[in-house]
């Protein structure tokens, strides 16, 4: 945690990156409320998809600068335990705060506010996955030179199914439909990255240093 907050140029880039592109869409598609309500959840899912996306890189990067993961790697702690607490950290800094702010820039879209909280809920179960998948892709593309576009066509596809379910349990709560089917799924989803993310990506990095 202390290395994600001095590195705060990655925390502040993800969150204007994430603002900027949920307030460009009002003007890109004019301010008709029913078209904005409309699109709202999946504006801002898509947003924080992409803002995510940003700061994947550095979950390792910085310490293959340095050289710090080469040790990290050889030592006698359990490599997937060290990932796993770095995609909490990279959770907690950069993709968090994105959630806390989601509230204030789904009004400017005005989405209907029974879709708020479960908007908040969906992306608090769902973006765990997105750090999770994001490690293994960062493991496998550490040292690339260019790796940021080779990690974006690596996790994006399988980023696809959480963007699915977080945007239909959005639309259930506005149509006051059930949403906890939604919301199960995405947390067996969760869970299942939870499992496969951290032995994944050990494995790639270990790959990477052999």
């Amino acid at each position: 945690m202390k290395l994600s907050y001095r590195q705060g140029s990655a925390i502040s880039l993800s969150l204007s990156f994430f603002v900027i592109v949920i307030l460009l869409f009002p003007l890109g598609v004019g301010p008709e409320l029913n078209i904005l309500s409309r699109i709202s959840a999946g504006v801002v899912w898509v947003g924080a998809l992409l803002a995510c996306l940003l700061t994947l890189d550095r979950i390792f990067q910085a310490d293959y600068e340095d050289g710090s993961l080469d040790l990290l790697v050889l030592g006698s702690l359990p490599l997937e335990m060290l990932i796993l607490g770095k995609v909490c950290a990279h959770w907690i800094s950069s993709v968090l705060p994105l959630i806390v702010i989601s509230p204030i820039l789904a009004l400017s879209l005005n989405m209907n506010p029974a879709g708020i909280w479960v908007m908040m809920l969906a992306l608090l179960i769902g973006t765990p996955t997105l750090s999770l998948i994001g490690a293994i892709g960062a493991a496998l593309t550490v040292g690339m030179r260019r790796g940021g576009v080779l990690l974006s066509l690596l996790v994006l596809p399988l980023y696809i199914p959480v963007l699915i379910f977080g945007v239909a349990a959005v639309e259930a709560a506005i149509a006051v439909l059930p949403v906890s089917s939604h919301l199960m799924l995405l947390s067996g989803i969760s869970l299942g990255a939870l499992v496969v993310g951290p032995v994944a990506a050990a494995a790639a990095l270990r790959l990477t240093f052999d």
